[in-house]
């Protein structure tokens, strides 16, 4: 059974995103008292008394504007309302009823769906600010604080109400980042593997400020693509918005399971596109590297193979995932993403057992001994595989510390040749044989 999706809607600049935040207990959603911030749709998942739903935060609707912006708000802000189960309609007590509220309203009943209205900046619980409300006859305002939590037990309380019966054991999905520099056809990628223009997409760099969640479902498995707002170089980020949206990235790759890097086919390789993906394989995540607007690249049957090694020059590690080169605009080879996405996860999670991983072990010793230090024996006892997600191999030895860098990356080599881990930042780590497991040195990639 899919979660139920609740989705907040209202004018601009009323806390939609600041309530957001404040239902879901993380800072999930950029909070600005700039107008127009929030852009996308912005799901996150949220649990309250045992029930799980999606929230959804949208971009404030702007009436009779013809501006391009403002009208794919009103766009996204229209889908949002048409897939959601429950709709909180948030109005700003401070200012009172706003006309635009009341054409909200008018919205809201049009689209025949649940809501309930939301009268947001009471800070006090004993205020009655929010009574003109009433006027609206959009039912019992409820009045809340996103700045102070007040009364937000309560509006969550009323939300779980009003929702549909669900299964106890709700399954972890499988989060995807997709992540990248500005530009590069992030959202244009998600809207072709939805097969709907799901995030705002527009010619100007930077359209996503936020990292955007987006749930969909492949061979019966939950996935979470989150798209998110493009890393510059850290000198080219301003102040303010720009800022967090930087932020919200890298914690969008510390969150994901799976790490989907885009590169500009045309613009080639560039060392923030490495610096990212060193982000997210420092992180331990699955990593798949997709080149974008393939259609658009001059190329022979050679040069795809070209990319990949002159990637692999600068960064070695990048040998070890898999690319695909592929067109958003035309949906060449997108839908090979999903599959990819399954079978790297599999390789991420993946557990030898430790039969296998002595033997292994065995071969490779036989085959080159690890070098001797001065005055100190070198051994390899034996190994076993100590964690997945990502993969973690421990091998046991008399002297840890003296086992040089460069053969702890033929191990690490061996090991791969051996049971792949494809796409999965693979770790060796060397201890003593009586040491605590905290007692370990981790290998470069």
């Amino acid at each position: 059974m899919s979660l139920p999706v609740v989705a907040l809607v209202g004018r601009p600049n009323v806390g939609k995103s600041a309530l957001f935040n404040r239902l879901v207990g993380e800072h999930e959603a950029i909070v600005s008292e700039e107008a127009g911030t929030t852009r996308d749709r912005h799901f996150a998942r949220a649990e309250w008394a045992g029930h799980h739903f999606w929230l959804v935060d949208t971009g404030g609707l702007v009436e009779d504007s013809n501006v391009p912006m403002d009208v794919e708000i009103r766009k996204q802000v229209l889908q949002a309302i048409d897939e959601a189960d429950l709709l909180l309609f948030v109005a700003d007590a401070r200012v009172g009823v706003h006309p635009s509220d009341a054409r909200v309203v008018d919205l809201l009943r049009a689209s025949g769906k649940p809501f309930l209205l939301v009268a947001n900046k009471v800070d006090n619980a004993q205020s009655s600010d929010f009574y003109e409300f009433y006027r609206l006859n959009a039912g019992d305002p409820i009045p809340v604080s996103a700045a102070n939590g007040t009364n937000s037990g309560d509006l969550l309380d009323e939300i779980t109400q009003r929702l549909p019966a669900q299964e106890e054991d709700v399954p972890e999905a499988l989060r995807v980042a997709v992540i990248g520099r500005p530009n590069v056809g992030k959202s244009s990628f998600v809207n072709r593997l939805l097969g709907e223009e799901r995030l705002v997409v527009t010619d100007v760099a930077g359209t996503t400020r936020d990292s955007i969640d987006t749930p969909m479902k492949y061979h019966g498995r939950d996935l979470i693509f989150v798209d998110t707002a493009g890393l510059r170089r850290q000198s080219k980020i301003d102040d303010g918005v720009e800022f967090y949206s930087s932020l919200r990235t890298r914690r969008a790759i510390e969150g994901a399971d799976i790490c989907v890097l885009m590169i500009d086919a045309v613009l080639g390789l560039e060392n923030q596109d490495l610096k990212i993906a060193t982000l997210a394989w420092e992180a331990g995540r699955g990593l798949i590297m997709i080149v974008n607007k393939w259609d658009l690249k001059e190329k022979d049957d050679k040069t795809a193979d070209k990319f990949k090694k002159e990637a692999i020059e600068k960064v070695p590690y990048l040998a070890f995932v898999p690319w695909i080169f592929t067109s958003a605009l035309t949906g060449q080879r997108v839908t090979r993403v999903l599959d990819t996405i399954v079978e790297v996860e599999a390789e991420w999670r993946k557990r030898i057992p430790t039969s296998q991983v002595n033997d292994t072990l065995e071969t490779l010793v036989q085959r080159l001994q690890p070098p001797q230090a001065a005055g100190r024996e070198v051994r390899l006892l034996y190994g076993t595989q100590v964690q997945s997600a990502p993969p973690t191999i421990a091998i046991f030895g008399n002297n840890p510390d003296a086992v040089a860098e460069h053969y702890i990356r033929y191990l690490h080599n061996g090991f791969r040749a051996a049971h792949g881990f494809t796409g999965a930042p693979l770790r060796i780590v060397m201890r003593h044989k009586n040491a605590p497991d905290t007692d370990h040195r981790r290998v470069r990639e």
